[in-house]
This record gives structure tokens, sequence and C-alpha cells, in this order.
């Protein structure tokens, strides 16, 4: 990415907040949920926990283990999920040694591939001594977890928000993690996805049937969020649509865009970045695969330009 300006120096947002949704499972929260600010799920059952993702910085993976150890302490987590591949979702796993590391795949050689390239992104953040620690246990399609007397089902639903999104769904108390498949009250981003996956993706989430869901960033909420999501991807497609009737580049359609409500959302700049997407994807670019390296420079460099300066990141 070409250099650009950091934001100016601003505190960090607190440390996350921990729910009990259901008996047994906890959402871990960090608000508001922009940049880095994921979220996580800690699992206990007889004895024994899980956790869904880690965090981004030394300082908030060593809280989240702080946290789940108070949830179970008779022991740490044995198991860590990763939803995907990113950098907020992964850099904790090192801090959690004793557990068996569980992605996709394709999430282990995305995250070998990616490496700790995201820490240069926002020199500003404090983020800690970080190691990579990649996925030990893969799978392709789908895998099932027991935690104690509890069932976690994994499944590979994507392409969507990167390649290898993995949701984690517990039937029994009817809670579904959907990683960064969805964000409730911030803007989707499927740059390194795909826009026509998303809302594939979004149907095969509503036919869970959950009650709870437990979004990548941003509050606890329940299955309302699906339309949600789809309503802004879909205005996004409608801006590509006029954009490319128009004869304007992305960076041109997004100056001129008009996003009404989810003009709201948190991380609104990533509408350039998702632009990108949706236009290669209008061009014919199938969902499965990858924008080329130098489109997606490109695009981060014109989110940052539209943005006016580097996003601000509060991890």
């Amino acid at each position: 990415m070409p250099s650009s300006p950091t934001v100016p120096t601003t505190a960090p947002a607190p440390f996350a907040r921990t729910t009990e949704i259901a008996d047994g499972v906890h959402a871990y929260v960090q608000g508001p949920g922009g940049w880095c600010l994921n979220n996580a799920g800690i699992i206990v059952s007889g004895g024994e926990s899980a956790l869904v993702d880690t965090a981004a910085t030394e300082a908030r993976a060593r809280h989240l283990r702080r946290t789940a150890l108070r949830r179970n302490p008779q022991a740490a987590p044995r198991i860590v999920v990763n939803t995907h591949f990113h950098g907020d979702h992964v850099f904790g796993n090192h801090l959690f040694p004793e557990a068996v590391l569980v992605g996709h795949e394709r999430t282990r050689t995305e995250m070998i591939a990616s490496g700790l390239h995201l820490t240069g992104l926002w020199p500003d953040v404090e983020w800690g001594s970080i190691e990579l620690a990649p996925p030990t246990l893969t799978y392709a399609d789908a895998l099932t977890l027991h935690i104690g007397s509890l069932r976690a089902e994994l499944e590979h639903v994507g392409p969507a928000h990167t390649s290898n999104d993995t949701v984690v769904w517990l039937p029994r108390q009817r809670v579904l993690f959907t990683g960064d498949l969805v964000m409730n009250g911030v803007t989707p981003f499927c740059l390194m996805g795909s826009i026509a996956g998303s809302l594939r993706a979004l149907d095969r989430l509503r036919a869970y049937g959950a009650r709870t869901v437990v979004p990548g960033h941003g509050p606890v909420c329940g299955p309302e969020v699906f339309d949600a999501v789809e309503g802004c991807l879909r205005r996004v497609l409608r801006v590509a649509e006029d954009g490319r009737r128009a004869g304007r580049t992305p960076l041109e359609a997004a100056r001129a865009a008009s996003l009404g409500p989810y003009a709201a959302l948190l991380d609104p700049e990533r509408l350039v970045p998702n632009l990108h997407r949706a236009y290669a994807e209008l061009d014919g670019l199938p969902a499965d695969e990858p924008l080329p390296g130098e489109v997606m420079r490109t695009a981060l460099a014109e989110m940052i330009e539209h943005h006016g300066g580097l996003p601000c990141c509060l991890a």
C-alpha cells in the first residue's frame, strides 16, 4: 500500500465486555467494532473450554485469555477456532499454547502468506509481541467439535468476506458465530472475498435458524442482521451498476454515491474496495477468484484517498 498519513493519536478502545448468551456460551465483544476491534467467543462445558477467534494485539489477546480462565478456571481453552485469516482474529493465537488451532485449510495458507502485514498498516497501534501461529488442524467443508457435552459445527461458507470463512453453529443453543461474513453496524468488507458470494452465504446463514448471532464486529444481535447486511451489499451493487453505466471509476462512483441508511455504518470508506470487487464481478470475475494483487493495492490506496487519510484503528 502506498504511504499515507496516519490518524491522530487516539486512545485505544476499552477492553471487551463479555456476556453469557446461552448456557456456557459467552460473547466477547470489543466495541465500537471498527477496524481490528473484532468479537470472539468463549465456550465452556464440562470443565473444558474453546474459543472462537482471538484478538489483534498482545494486550487484547492477554485480556481474552484472562477472561477465558475466569469463565473456566479448571483449564485454559483446548481449542481455538479461527473464522478466517485476518490478523485481528488470529494474531492472539500464540498466547494459547495449550490449544489446538482449527481453521479452514485456506485460512492456514493465507495466514502464512499474509504474515504480520496488518501491523504495518497502522504503525501507531501498540501491537505488542506477536508471533504468527497458523491453524494446526484444518478442514475443507465441515467439521464437528465437542467441548464437554456441547456440540459445535464448523462450516466453510463462502467465498464471502474472504475465501476461507468459517461459521460456528451451536445447534442446541441456536447460537451462530459468523466471523466477518456478518458485521452489525459496521460496513461489510468484501475486497478479499466476493459480493455475490456473500449474498449466497447469507441465504445459508438464514437456513440455520439461529436465535442469537455473534457477528465478527459489532453488537450481538438476532437473525434480522442478515437482512441489514444484504441490503447494504445490494446498495453497493446498485452503485457499481450505475457507476459502470456512467463510465465512472470505482473511486468516482464512491464519491458520487448516496448510501442512504448505510452511510451511518462504521468504516464507510470500505465502499471503495467493495466497488472494486463489484466492478470485477460485473465484468465476469467468478466469486471464487481473487482480484489481482495490483487491483487490491489500488483499491486500498483509493480507500485512503477517499477517506482523506488512513482510517481510524482503535485497537
